[in-house]
């Protein structure tokens, strides 16, 4: 959203409205199910059971465990960037993180394709927020390796409490404060966009392409990430929060 013109409750909801407004209804084309089915792993007992392998749920099922789509928000400043959207149970993490891929600088001068500069949010587990950068190796060479510039935290903010997001919005119900309540014209604008396509899902129309338990989710999610430009790298998830020495 745009930058809103004071930090009131309305001013905020109007430019997330506002937003919400420029996102075109999503197409069933503009999406990958998928739906996760066995893959026996020593000493995961849940990975031994696919979704349609319970006992509630109907051998022919087409309901998806998995979503990738795109979205796109038509307005001067982000006409042409997609905004990639991907969910799912079974996976291989558990995590939810905002992660904002930058192109490749033109006029590469180094052997080998750099990996591309990232800025990633994690919001759970461990919040932190963190730039992945090519850097040069120390030393005489001139390879280049990515490094994180980090902001964990539990490590930043020891003695912070950190409030789950219900007791914030508790607090915030108690104290007034609709700052982080829906509106509903936002809450009808986000279903204006995702209604049509669900319908369609509930009516069966979409295809669902089963993937692995404890994989990435189908191949045909990475591929439609990759023609919208994102680029993957298998040092992604090379990040970890920092160890918290014991306070004596």
């Amino acid at each position: 959203m745009e930058k809103p013109c004071s930090t009131d409750a309305d001013d905020i909801r109007d430019e997330k409205v506002k937003v919400l407004k420029s996102i075109p209804e999503l197409k069933l084309e503009d999406c990958v199910f998928g739906q996760y089915v066995a893959n026996p792993t020593e000493g995961v007992e849940e990975s031994s059971m696919g979704y349609r392998d319970d006992p509630g749920v109907p051998d022919d099922s087409k309901t998806p465990t998995f979503c990738t789509c795109v979205l796109k928000i038509n307005n001067e400043r982000w006409d042409g960037v997609p905004f990639i959207m991907r969910a799912g149970k079974a996976l291989n993490e558990r995590k939810a993180e905002i992660r904002i891929q930058f192109k490749d600088v033109p006029g590469n001068i180094f052997e080998e394709t750099p990996v591309r500069n990232e800025l990633v949010v994690r919001i759970q587990p461990d919040e932190a927020m963190w730039m992945k950068l090519m850097n040069k190796r120390p030393g005489l060479s001139f390879d280049a390796s990515p490094t994180f510039l980090d902001l964990s935290y539990n490590e930043r903010y020891r003695t912070a409490v950190m409030p789950d997001a219900y007791e914030r919005l508790i607090l915030e119900a108690i104290q007034g404060d609709q700052l982080h309540f829906v509106r509903s014209d936002e809450l009808e604008q986000a279903w204006r966009i995702f209604t049509p396509m669900l319908h369609k899902v509930d009516n069966k129309e979409n295809e669902v392409i089963e993937y692995k338990f404890g994989s990435r989710g189908p191949s045909e999610s990475d591929a439609m990430v990759k023609a919208n430009g994102y680029v993957y790298a298998s040092d992604s998830a090379d990040w970890s929060p920092p160890h918290t020495p014991p306070k004596l």
